[in-house]
């Protein structure tokens, strides 16, 4: 993930910390603006979680700070909910200018229901997601309930949230209770996705049924099962963008470019693009698609995908399956399901009777392939000499020559 720093002016003249975040090959399928949830800021460890899993699907994402927090200028206590909600307008009208119209749009908790509230004011956005959202802004206020006497009687209060200190005026609770979210709900003319964990103790789970209740179709709920509010927990951040970036995508206008390749169609061979930072996490672009790979934790890695041994026999896993299925379909035989099980070793060149080597070790891959539906035993026979002569079988099979050379920067 490429980070860039940005700088975004609001309606009231402040500047707005933001950071953009793009795919390592820097060419997004499309822009996404993320608000964070309440108190929080761009750099929130569940929003950065989230927003590196949405880039290794090839989306960009914006995050910014709502005035008075984190990099951005302004006095926390002056702002609402009203003013956060103006404050992502502003931020997607930058986008649409500066990059791209932010086509997804994203809010963690309060920053939710933020964004529900200012999708009808950014044109353009064709897919909206709620992380542990309430289904109204005055939730927040329930929250603060102990600090309400204060501040009816002084006009603010301090509250402390994560161990920072916050000045909360009264205003700030009158602009909850000036919120209603049904209606803006049932008018998204946006597909709607609701995330939310049966687990969350500070906003529970009713929320994201009245939600996505109150919404039209299309809608989609997941559940985001043992998750914290704050989504803490990497692997449920990690869960929860790649989620969303799967269920977003189908809803994009692809770039211009991509609605006149055909790259499955040329001659001049398949381009995929590695990239691996600090550790061992690797990023792999093949053309439209995003697939991490990675090393165990035994050798240092984070596990978050496949050795490079495992995405080989992924490859010629999939190779044969596919071959299979496309000959049972030519034939017009009964084949309905293949599944391909693989397995890598090394073992000693004197142990293998039929190869050419006599020393040292050779690489092993065994392959077993189950075959379902009425297929007779001629069939069966043909399809196991045809799995042989899939194309990533063949070339693992003859012989390969690898060019190396480095770039010029």
């Amino acid at each position: 993930m490429n980070t860039e720093k940005l700088e975004i002016e609001n309606a009231d003249g402040l500047k707005l910390g933001a950071k953009l975040d793009l795919p390592d090959d820097r060419e997004p399928l499309a822009y996404a603006l993320f608000a964070h949830c309440f108190t929080c800021t761009k750099d929130f460890k569940s929003s950065y979680y989230i927003s590196q899993a949405l880039t290794r699907q090839g989306i960009a994402v914006v995050r910014i700070d709502f005035t008075g927090l984190g990099e951005s200028e302004g006095d926390f206590s002056d702002t609402n909910f009203s003013s956060n909600v103006d404050d992502l307008v502003a931020a997607a009208n930058y986008m649409r200018k500066q990059l791209s119209v932010p086509q997804l749009l994203i809010g963690h908790s309060l920053g939710g229901a933020a964004v529900l509230q200012a999708a009808s004011r950014i044109s353009g956005s064709r897919a909206i997601a709620t992380i542990a959202t309430p289904a109204d802004p005055a939730h927040v206020g329930h929250l603060l309930k102990s600090s309400h006497a204060d501040i009816e009687k002084y006009g603010k209060a301090d509250i402390v949230i994560g161990g920072a200190t916050f000045s909360i005026k009264k205003q700030f609770l009158d602009d909850l209770d000036g919120h209603h979210m049904d209606a803006i709900i049932q008018e998204l003319d946006c597909p709607l996705l609701v995330l939310h964990s049966p687990a969350d103790r500070i906003v529970d789970i009713d929320n994201a049924s009245h939600i996505f209740a109150t919404a039209q179709q299309p809608k989609s709920f997941i559940s985001l099962n043992e998750a914290d509010h704050l989504m803490t927990n990497r692997d449920d951040a990690d869960y929860a963008g790649s989620v969303l970036a799967a269920w977003a995508t189908k809803y994009f206008e692809p770039p211009a470019s991509a609605e006149n390749s055909d790259e499955h169609d040329t001659d001049t061979g398949k381009q995929v693009s590695v990239s691996t930072g600090k550790g061992y996490r690797t990023e792999i672009v093949a053309g439209r698609h995003r697939l991490v790979a990675d090393e165990p934790l035994s050798v240092g890695g984070t596990d978050s995908g496949p050795d490079p041994y495992g995405l080989l026999l992924a490859g010629l896993g999939a190779c044969t399956s596919i071959t299979l299925r496309m000959y049972a379909d030519h034939k017009q035989w009964p084949l309905e399901n293949v599944e391909v099980q693989l397995n890598h070793r090394k073992i000693h060149a004197k142990d293998c009777e039929d190869c050419e080597a006599t020393t040292g070790k050779i690489d092993l891959i065994e392959r077993e392939i189950e075959l379902s539906g009425p297929l007779d035993a001629s069939q069966r026979e043909r399809l196991l000499e045809i799995a042989d002569k899939c194309p990533v079988h063949r070339t693992l099979t003859s012989e390969t020559r690898v060019e190396t050379r480095l770039m010029d920067k």
